[in-house]
């Protein structure tokens, strides 16, 4: 988790939970000090982020990143995020569309609600994140792939067809492989980060030796494992699974 960051820090991950809703990876919320440059780590999950800054809410829709790359941080902002599981997704809002920063503002409307699916919305908090979206799940604004649902959970027949494999890709934005290798590298952030050698996460995650990981988490994560382990940058949320 981005607590876990001891130099750099300007972000800080206030609170963060896991959810017993079958659409709802996580709820975290944070708040930032500063302004600053940070990595966005590549991320298997899509959000709906509130964003409180300068006196101004707003709703977005940040969708998965397949690579790390460098964000821009804002002084003295606040974020609530509802991530939402693998295989959940928005009809009117393709996971795809979303992918690598290509982030939707959802319009505002009226006494501080938020425009989605032709109708005004409370904005959703930390603490009912869950009936949030239990109501949209009803609306029909929000569903789940049971092909992928099945896949991860570890029933690899559900994708032995080329059509269930474009279903993946279509709710979650990217193939199988790609966001098993995503998850990896992040398993192995957390172990790096508390204190694991990088042979042995390397050994434990799956890697066939350190040099593979090295590659990977230079790719996914943006450091190498010994920057890692140093913590050496301030990251985007992570936690461990």
């Amino acid at each position: 988790m981005g607590r876990w960051i001891i130099g750099h820090v300007f972000i800080h991950f206030d609170a963060d939970r896991p959810s017993d809703s079958p659409f709802v990876e996580r709820v975290w919320r944070c708040h930032s000090e500063r302004g600053g440059q940070f990595l966005a780590v590549a991320s298997s999950h899509w959000e709906l982020v509130v964003t409180r800054l300068a006196g101004v809410t707003t709703v977005t829709l940040h969708g998965p990143e397949t690579q790390a790359r460098e964000v821009y941080c804002p002084p003295n902002g606040e974020w609530v995020a509802i991530r939402f599981k693998a295989g959940a997704f928005m009809p009117q809002h393709p996971v795809n569309d979303l992918l690598n920063g290509q982030d939707v503002n959802l319009p505002s409307a009226w006494r501080g609600r938020f425009r989605l699916g032709g109708d005004a919305w409370e904005i959703p908090d930390f603490d009912n994140a869950e009936d949030f979206v239990a109501r949209l799940v009803r609306r029909g604004l929000l569903t789940r792939d049971a092909a992928v649902a099945a896949a991860l959970a570890g029933e690899e027949l559900a994708l032995n067809t080329r059509s269930a494999q474009r279903h993946f890709l279509h709710a979650t934005g990217m193939s199988h492989s790609a966001l098993r290798q995503i998850e990896r590298a992040r398993r192995a952030v957390c172990l790096l980060r508390t204190g694991v050698p990088p042979g042995e996460v390397a050994a434990e995650t799956g890697y066939f030796d350190q040099p593979h990981l090295t590659r990977s988490l230079s790719r996914l994560i943006g450091l190498t494992p010994a920057r890692i382990a140093r913590e050496e940058r301030q990251l985007s949320y992570l936690y461990k699974t």
